[in-house]
């Protein structure tokens, strides 16, 4: 036979463009429309329903960015479409962006229950099937005009309701009632479902060839002149080849319906409460006609925000919960980021999610879903499986710029040893359209074929895309079970889990550290403003939680803030999601973040008053809640100096200062020596440097010979793409030293407290000043930074070249730190050339250690530096960067911030001062000095969070996990009578009682929550 596959296959797609797909609506008659564009903010329907609407006519301009527009649609059905399928299609301009990232709309019938969204590859609305002669629609749209806003990774202002002008962006294109052809309809499909499989086929397969025949016969039945009247016989040409079962080998796959939607991202918050209700009433409204679909959704919030917005639609997904078409999944507030949340702050993203679907919902979610967070943390498998999660999901990692993932299916393991059971699905999307090309790829990139035979397809569109769509459906039906593809089950995700944990799970292989995503690495450095602002919060909430607890335990009369603490966790827990906490969004984002981070601050600031105050006691007095002892120098009234003595988690009163070495300065030799008997530093009065760091107690230099410290390095920074997300490494190939310096002065001389003023201008206009401090008996070095930041696609680094043949870094993460190494051995090593860190990095050879803290950063980067003598180690503080896209005015403006250095530090050490750093003494009108409300006594045991039970029963809980990566004993010593204690999940459920005399026992890195029932 002649090959003209090429023919068959041109003839096909021309017939199919040209005829069959316009025949799908033969029948149509126009909408009539008026419109009311709404001022402002975007207005509820009660608001619509009232307002005044004038006549509109297709072909208009309308749409300011970010602006709405509601029209009235207005029609009559035809009395020849009686007893035929009738639906309103709906076009308000939709343009060749994807669907989310444009214009997106809400139809309601007249009353104002919403119906289904509208979005570019979903436009249809049900009228009537089957329809009567006459009958009168009236719909109401909400057409929301967003802007796209990534485009080629271009600056732009569209991306903020202040600089985005109004301009109208859409031209408002058609709203008319149609007749659907059922049989063309379901031809187009077939169709498409044949040909989809036919071109992943291998031209030598009998299938493919077997396929495109029957293509040619279905073509050779169709008149293309009457494809309605002949649909039905040519869909019968393709019966057979439709009919032909799968392998019994046939990959198996698990297709859950889904929409991801970014809480917040190119666009606001308040549009994602919109793109989240469009998309539920969809999924609501699609599952009564498909009674098989599954629609797996995370996050909690968005639910909320439905709940709160939407009554009508959440009443349906309670419904569709209760019927089995809806998973709740994910077990967690928001997708957040998963590498920058604090220890704390990922258990309450945890708890508050499933907390929420528990009672909302009376869903106990299993898993954890992560498909687009960027990179994730080796914490997770601990804190997953003490909340009740038996797997987790994530995608990302198919994004990958050098390494593949060796396994899609496998046992995560953390830094405490605990594993839980993993999946990264190989169709490398969690937007599947059930595209053959997608079919065929989950099958060919598997790479656990052999011992697994399964895995799971999310399947919608995103965004605001609308979620799964009826066409999508209708191809999963046709592929259940087809000879030439996997066999496709729409079920829910924790079905796929089970039978691959069944399967697979004896064999499946172990992957142990963190998921590192070699993509995206200035994420932890991006919007300075917003991770300042979370790290602030989580640190502040931490102190309301202790102190308001301290306050019940005793004071009756307290009140303790559940309600508000409450609704600040799920506020940060909000502005911890993966486009907001990263840096990726908005301008309009981060805008707002700021704002309410400040919010946030003065809220919890009150709150910590408020309980400092019901405590009692007179006098001035110092509040630590640090769970270790502290010896500082702190500042009293402004610039009055005193060193204190302040026990853990606990107050002591001001009295004289506490009796230290005192801390001299002194001008020589060109520099400013600073020194406290501990350390003695040199600043260069030239150039502002470190020049010279001396541990005294250890007798060594810890700067690297030749090498000065704290040397701020200026880098150009133009990624390839994805501006706020990515910076690249051939960014390390130039870079300006800072080293000119306006003014270096010495500005305190003691006893209490030394300290040189640097002040450095440069680039752009670019203004830094900076404190280098040194306090009496602190092992530290203190840099208070402020910078006026000018510059465009810059990025900033302080150095510290350390004389420490460091093998490996440690970084703190949750509830522990991982291990990296310094050098580039593998293409795994050379990936993380940029890496993230909590409060410290540590590096250290045999007998010696030197970290760096931080207050509000989270990239560096660790090199090991060949000098004279031998081998030194670099570690880098990324501080501050300046990308244009999505926000073409990234942290430009005032930053303030600190880092220290902390030579001869242990482990123990670096979590002691790093939480020292982050937790500044409180300095308070009155309080009592009472024992530490809890305390282990233990320098490798953490107390990471005391607060009053969720539950309002008055118990306290205590959480706390071994820091130091050893075994250890410790006894946990509360203040106040205890009459029975329990071990309990992360959600306060108890598990078993709690040792005799709370004395424990803990491996490396294990987390334990306690629950103490007072007495």
């Amino acid at each position: 036979m002649h090959d003209d596959r090429h023919l068959v296959e041109g003839r096909l797609e021309r017939a199919v463009r040209q005829y069959v797909r316009p025949a799908q609506y033969a029948a149509r008659v126009p909408l009539t429309l008026t419109a009311w564009h709404a001022p402002g903010e975007p207005q509820p329907v009660s608001e619509a329903l009232k307002a005044a609407y004038e006549p509109f006519a297709p072909g208009t301009a309308w749409g300011a960015p970010w602006s709405t527009s509601w029209f009235r649609l207005r029609g009559t059905v035809p009395d020849d479409w009686a007893g035929r399928r009738v639906e309103a299609v709906i076009d308000p301009g939709f343009t060749g962006d994807g669907p989310g990232f444009q214009a997106e709309g809400m139809v309601y019938d007249a009353g104002g229950v919403p119906l289904k969204g509208i979005h570019p590859r979903n436009r249809h609305v049900p009228v009537a099937a089957p329809a009567r002669g006459g009958e009168q629609v009236h719909l109401l749209l909400e057409a929301a005009a967003n802007p796209a806003v990534l485009r080629d990774f271009l600056p732009t202002r569209l991306g903020d309701v202040l600089t985005a002008g109004d301009r109208p962006l859409y031209r408002f294109a058609s709203a008319e009632l149609a007749v659907l052809e059922e049989e063309v309809w379901h031809l187009v499909l077939d169709v498409e479902v044949l040909t989809e499989l036919m071109h992943e086929l291998p031209t030598d397969r009998s299938r493919r060839h077997e396929i495109l025949r029957a293509l040619e016969d279905m073509l050779d039945t169709l008149d293309l002149h009457d494809v309605s009247g002949t649909a039905a016989a040519a869909r019968a040409r393709l019966a057979d080849v439709l009919a032909r079962p799968a392998s019994a080998s046939a990959h198996r796959i698990s297709a859950a319906g889904h929409a991801h939607i970014d809480s917040a991202w190119l666009w606001p918050l308040r549009e994602t409460v919109r793109k989240a209700s469009r998309t539920f009433a969809n999924v609501t409204a699609l599952a009564e006609e498909y009674p098989e679909l599954v629609f797996a959704c995370s996050q909690a919030q968005q639910y909320a925000w439905v709940r709160d917005h939407q009554p009508h639609t959440w009443e349906r997904i309670k419904k569709a919960v209760h019927k089995g078409t809806w998973a709740p999944v994910g077990s967690m507030w928001v997708e957040s980021d998963a590498n920058m949340p604090g220890g704390e702050a990922l258990v309450r993203q945890i708890t508050h999610g499933k907390r929420f679907f528990l009672d909302e919902l009376g869903v106990e979610t299993e898993e954890i879903w992560l498909p687009d967070s960027f990179g994730y943390t080796a914490a997770f498998p601990q804190l997953a499986r003490l909340a009740g999660v038996r797997w987790f999901l994530t995608q990302k990692l198919s994004w990958n710029q050098s390494n593949r993932m060796p396994h899609h299916t496998f046992w995560w393991e953390g830094i405490d040893g605990t594993r839980v059971f993993t999946h990264f699905p190989p169709v490398d999307t969690y937007n599947s359209q059930i595209h053959g090309r997608e079919l065929a790829r989950a099958e060919r990139n598997f790479a656990d074929k052999g011992r697994a035979s399964r895995s799971l397809v999310p399947f919608g569109w995103g965004d605001g895309g609308g979620g799964p769509t009826r066409e999508m459906l209708e191809k999963a039906r046709r592929v259940r079970d087809l000879e030439g593809s996997p066999r496709v089950t729409v079920e829910r995700p924790a079905a796929f889990f089970a039978a691959a944990e069944a399967e697979y799970g004896e064999q499946a292989p172990v992957w142990s550290g963190e998921l590192y995503l070699e993509l995206h690495r200035a994420t932890y450095t991006t919007q300075a403003k917003t991770k300042q602002g979370n790290r602030r919060s989580e640190h502040l909430l931490r102190e309301a939680e202790l102190w308001a607890t301290a306050a019940a335990v005793r004071s009756p009369a307290y009140r303790y803030p559940y309600e508000e603490l409450d609704r600040i966790w799920k506020t940060v827990l909000l502005h911890q999601f993966h486009d907001i906490l990263p840096g990726s969004s908005i301008a309009w984002v981060h805008r707002e973040a700021r704002a309410t981070y400040a919010r946030v601050r003065e809220e919890l600031e009150e709150l910590i008053a408020g309980a400092v105050a019901a405590l009692g006691g007179s006098g001035t007095a110092v509040l630590n809640a640090s769970p270790y002892a502290r010896e500082e120098v702190v500042e009293i009234g402004g610039r009055r100096l005193a060193a204190v003595r302040v026990p853990p988690l606990g107050s002591v009163r001001l009295g004289p200062s506490a009796d230290v070495p005192p801390v001299t300065a002194r001008r020589e030799d060109g520099g400013f020596v600073l020194g406290n008997g501990r350390l003695r530093i040199v600043v260069d009065a030239a150039d502002g440097t470190l020049s010279s760091v001396y541990d005294v107690r250890a007798g060594r230099e810890v700067l690297a010979p030749g090498a000065r410290g704290n040397l701020l390095q200026l880098h150009p920074d133009h990624p390839n793409q994805w501006d706020a997300w990515d910076i690249d490494r051939h960014y390390r190939r130039t870079h300006t030293d800072l080293t000119a310096a306006e003014s270096v002065e010495l500005v305190e001389e003691g006893p209490l407290r030394a300290a040189v003023r640097v002040v450095r201008v440069f680039g752009a206009g670019s203004r830094i000043r900076q404190e280098v401090r040194l306090d009496a008996g602190s092992g530290r070095v203190d840099v208070l930074t402020d910078v006026d930041w000018r510059e465009s696609e810059k990025v900033l680094k302080a150095a510290f070249p350390l004389d420490v043949q460091a093998e490996r870094s440690a970084a703190e993460i949750q509830f522990g730190h991982v291990h990296r190494p310094t050098h580039t051995n593998t293409g795994w090593d050379a990936a993380r050339f940029e890496i993230c860190a909590h409060r410290w990095l540590r590096v250290e050879e045999p007998g010696y250690g030197v970290a760096v803290l931080n207050d509000s950063t989270y990239g560096h980067d660790v090199t090991r530096t060949p000098h004279d003598e031998g081998l030194g180690t670099t570690v880098r503080l990324t501080l501050l960067r300046a990308p244009h896209c999505p926000d073409p005015e990234t942290d430009l403006g005032h930053h303030r911030f600190r880092y220290a250095l902390l030579p001869g530090c242990a482990t123990a050490d670096a979590v002691r001062e790093g939480l020292a750093l982050n937790l500044p003494l409180r300095i308070a009108a009155a309080a009592p000095e009472p024992a530490p409300l809890v305390d282990t006594g233990n320098p490798a045991v953490t107390v990471e969070s005391v607060k009053l039970a969720d539950d309002r029963s008055g118990d306290v809980i205590v959480r706390l996990y071994e820091s130091c990566g050893t075994r250890t004993r410790a006894t946990l010593r509360p203040a106040f009578p205890v009459a029975r204690a329990f071990v309990t999940d992360l959600l306060e459920r108890p598990l078993h009682e709690a040792p005799e005399g709370l004395a424990l026992e803990l491996r490396p890195f294990r987390i334990v929550t306690l629950r103490l029932v007072r007495a």
